[in-house]
C-alpha cells in the first residue's frame, strides 16, 4: 500500500522557518516526481514546489515562494523535504505532498497519483 506521510508543520511567527518532510512507503519512488501543494481555507489547492526523482534533481517553484522555500530529497530514505524560510502569514495553509509518474504540468493536481493527508502550517503576524 502506497503511503505519503507529511510531518513538520506547526505554528511559527512571521519571519521564522519550518522544515516539512514527506516520507514515502509502499513502493520505490525513484522514477516519480514529488511535489508540494498547499490549501488555505476557502481557496483552491495551490502548487508550491516540485522535484524530479531523477539524477538531475530539477526543481520548480511557484513565484510566491522562490528564494524562500527549498525542495530536496533523500533517495535512501525515500523522503522529500520542503525547507521554508522567511515565512509570511499568507503561507498559512495545509501542506500536501504528492507523487506523480509523468508530470509535465507541475502546477496541476491531476498530474499526481498519490497524495498525503497534509500537515498544517500556521504563520502568525
Amino acid at each position: 500500500q502506497v503511503q505519503l506521510v507529511e510531518s513538520g508543520g506547526g505554528l511559527v511567527q512571521a519571519g521564522g522557518s519550518l522544515r516539512l518532510s514527506c516520507a514515502a512507503s509502499g513502493r520505490t519512488f525513484s522514477s516519480y516526481a514529488m511535489g508540494w501543494f498547499r490549501q488555505a481555507p476557502g481557496k483552491e489547492r495551490e502548487f508550491v514546489a516540485l522535484i524530479s526523482w531523477s539524477s538531475g534533481d530539477n526543481t520548480y517553484y511557484t513565484d510566491s515562494v522562490k528564494g524562500r522555500f527549498t525542495i530536496s530529497r533523500d533517495g535512501a530514505k525515500n523522503t522529500v523535504y520542503l525547507q521554508m524560510n522567511s515565512l509570511k502569514p499568507e503561507d498559512t495553509a495545509v501542506y500536501y505532498c504528492a507523487a506523480g509518474r509523468w508530470v509535465t504540468r507541475p502546477d496541476k493536481p491531476d498530474e499526481y497519483i498519490y497524495w498525503g493527508r497534509g500537515t498544517q502550517v500556521t504563520v502568525s503576524s
